[in-house]
């Protein structure tokens, strides 16, 4: 394991770009990491997108991004209203929306979904994170479901076991309307944080864990 420093931008804040597909998304994907970022008192500039949400799943998504980044003072959470299962269809919507990030936003370091995910809204957030941002660091983290499309990822964050623990609270708590889902319990993710530590050998046998397709130094 080689440890490496996350980029910042000339002013020295990290400009992170979070991109989801569905409401809670980037919360299963990548909560831990961004709470793992507060914590160490980082100086952050945050981008927060979610691009599929009817009305009760955006007030779940925006109660949820606005807690995850209390004390973030330059923030800004957009959940937009493209369709879920639909995105295929929608594409040339969803890049013009990409299209204009790009020329609003200019990130360090973006989390966005696998390109190997079998969800084809996944998949098509986490294709045009890579057209658009060509020339920037891409982690792409996973969502654990159905489909048994875990891969095997090359760069992992570990979480302590609070951080963790913080993690499950802000899932159980913003997002109801997903408790009846057999997948959607503590168990599931506090699983897949144990599995990741394991496959990095965090000191608290916990961690998120990521693909990284180009990293240059």
């Amino acid at each position: 394991m080689l440890p490496i420093s996350l980029p910042v931008g000339r002013d020295g804040r990290l400009k992170l770009l979070i991109l989801g597909a569905h409401a809670d998304d980037i919360e299963i994907g990548c909560a831990g990491t961004i709470i793992r970022l507060l914590e160490e008192g980082r100086e952050l500039e945050i981008r927060w997108v979610v691009f599929g949400a009817d009305e009760s799943r955006r007030a779940e998504a925006e109660a949820s991004a606005t807690e995850l980044l209390q004390g973030v003072s330059r923030r800004r959470i957009d959940v937009l209203r493209f369709r879920n299962g639909y995105f295929a269809s929608e594409l040339a919507a969803i890049k013009d929306q990409f299209e204009a990030l790009k020329s609003e936003f200019e990130p360090s370091l973006i989390l966005t979904h696998w390109t190997g995910d079998a969800h084809q809204d996944h998949r098509a957030v986490a294709e045009l994170s890579h057209q658009t941002f060509r020339n920037h660091v891409l982690l792409e983290y996973e969502i654990p479901k159905y489909d048994g499309d875990l891969g095997n990822p090359n760069f992992f964050v570990g979480l302590s076991a609070s951080q963790l623990q913080r993690k499950l609270e802000i899932l159980r708590r913003h997002f109801p309307s997903q408790q009846g889902r057999h997948w959607f319990t503590d168990d599931t993710f506090r699983a897949m944080a144990r599995l990741r530590g394991i496959g990095c050998r965090s000191e608290s046998g916990l961690a998120e864990a990521f693909h990284a397709r180009k990293l240059f130094f």
